[in-house]
C-alpha cells in the first residue's frame, strides 16, 4: 500500500480510479500529478463511503470507473453522497500503444490519470426509473433467446433418436410444437420431450406476459409521446419503438444526426494516414440488438417509404451490396427518428419529385 501524502492531499482535488470485480475492489488515488495512495478493499459501498469520508474530508472527490456487469448502482449511491462520479465506457479507456501489462491495480491506475488528465468518455447515465422499465425490454430478448435455445434442444433431441422422419423440415409453428405432445415414445424418451415443451411453454408464457407489461410502458405518459413519434415512421411498430425509447432514452443529448449515427454503430469505420484514406467496415459500436432492430425496420421501411428505397437503391447499384445499402437505410431511418423526436412532429412519408 502506497503511503498517504497527507500534506498534498489535505484541501485539494483527489482523482480515483476505481476498479471493480464481483468481490474486490482496487482503489488508485492521484492528487497533483501524483499517486498519492492505493488500496483494496472489499466490493460494499459501505467500506468505500467511509474510506472517502475518512480520508478525504475536506477534499473534492471525482471517482470513475468502467461500464461492466456491476451497472450503475455505484453510479447512483455516490452520486447521491454528493461524490461525483464518472462512469466510462470499457472500450474507450486510452492506454500507452506498447502496454502489455493489465491488472486491476494497473487499471485503476490509468483510470485515475485519465481522469485527471481529462482523457475519457463519459457514459450517459439514465435516472433509474428509465433503467428498472428498460430491463422488461432486456429481459423479453433473454427470454426469447432461451424459446429459441428449447426448440433447437427439441429438434437435436428427435434427430439423434431418429424420431423426424414424419416430422417437416425447416422452420416450425407453434402447432407443430404442440403436437408433439402426442407422441408415443418409451418412457425415458417420454419424460425427456414432455420436460423440453413444457419448459418451452412456460418461456412462451413468460413472453407473452414481458410482451403485456412493454405494451402497458408504452402507454406510460413519460413515453407514449416519444413512442407515438416513433410508430409514425414506417416499419415501426409500438414494440419497436418502445424498446427504442427505452434504450436510448432522451435524443436531444445528441448534438447532431452524425453523433448520433455514430451512437447507434452504423457509421463506417476509418483507417487513415497521410494522403491514404480507407474506409472500412461499420464501427458496430453499441448494442449489437439495436443495429438489429434498425436494420429489421429498414428492410419493412423500403416498402412503405419511396425516399429510403430510393436510398437503398441507389447505394446498392453504387457498391453491389444489399447488406451495405440496407444499412445505409437504417442509418438514414436512425438519424430521421431523432430529428422527429426533437421537432415533435409525426413523420410524414414523402415521395420522390
Amino acid at each position: 500500500m502506497r503511503k498517504m501524502q497527507k500534506h498534498i492531499v489535505k484541501s485539494n482535488r483527489i482523482f480515483i480510479g476505481l476498479e471493480d470485480s464481483k468481490r474486490t475492489w482496487k482503489i488508485c488515488v492521484r492528487c497533483d500529478k501524483m499517486i498519492v495512495h492505493e488500496t483494496s478493499m472489499p466490493a460494499e459501498y459501505k467500506v468505500l463511503h467511509r474510506y472517502l469520508l475518512n480520508k478525504f474530508p475536506d477534499c473534492q472527490i471525482q471517482v470513475m470507473y468502467e461500464a461492466g456487469f456491476s451497472g450503475f448502482w455505484l453510479h447512483d449511491k455516490l452520486q447521491t453522497d454528493g461524490i461525483e462520479c464518472i462512469v466510462t465506457p470499457a472500450h474507450k479507456v486510452t492506454q500507452p500503444k506498447v502496454s502489455k501489462v493489465k491488472t486491476d491495480k494497473v487499471d485503476a491506475r490509468r483510470l485515475a490519470l485519465n481522469l485527471e488528465s481529462g482523457d475519457y468518455s463519459r457514459c450517459f447515465v439514465h435516472d433509474k426509473e428509465l433503467r428498472e422499465d428498460r430491463q422488461i425490454s432486456r429481459t423479453l430478448n433473454q427470454i426469447q433467446s432461451k424459446i429459441t435455445s428449447t426448440k433447437n434442444q427439441i429438434r437435436k433431441f428427435l434427430d439423434f433418436h431418429g424420431l423426424n422422419g414424419d416430422l417437416p423440415s425447416g422452420a416450425w409453428n407453434s402447432s407443430q410444437y404442440e403436437s408433439l405432445k402426442f407422441f408415443k415414445l418409451n418412457k425415458p424418451l417420454q419424460i425427456c420431450l414432455h420436460t423440453y415443451l413444457d419448459l418451452l411453454d412456460y418461456l412462451l408464457e413468460v413472453k407473452d406476459e414481458l410482451l403485456e407489461q412493454l405494451k402497458e410502458l408504452s402507454k406510460k405518459e413519460r413515453y407514449s409521446k416519444s413512442v407515438a413519434l416513433k410508430e409514425s415512421h414506417p416499419g415501426i411498430g409500438w414494440l419497436t419503438a418502445i424498446r427504442f425509447t427505452l434504450e436510448w432514452g432522451d435524443l436531444s443529448r445528441f448534438r447532431d444526426g452524425k453523433r448520433f449515427a455514430s451512437f447507434t454503430g452504423l457509421t463506417a469505420s476509418e483507417y487513415s494516414t497521410g494522403e491514404s484514406v480507407h474506409r472500412g467496415r461499420i464501427t458496430s459500436q453499441g448494442s449489437g440488438k439495436i443495429r438489429a432492430w434498425l436494420i429489421q425496420s429498414a428492410w419493412r421501411a423500403i416498402k412503405l417509404d419511396p425516399v429510403l428505397l430510393h436510398k437503398y437503391q441507389s447505394v446498392w447499384k453504387n457498391s453491389g451490396s444489399k447488406k451495405k445499402a440496407i444499412v445505409a437505410v437504417a442509418r438514414k431511418l436512425a438519424v430521421r427518428i431523432r430529428a422527429v423526436e426533437l421537432s415533435g412532429q409525426p413523420y410524414t412519408i414523402s415521395v420522390i419529385e
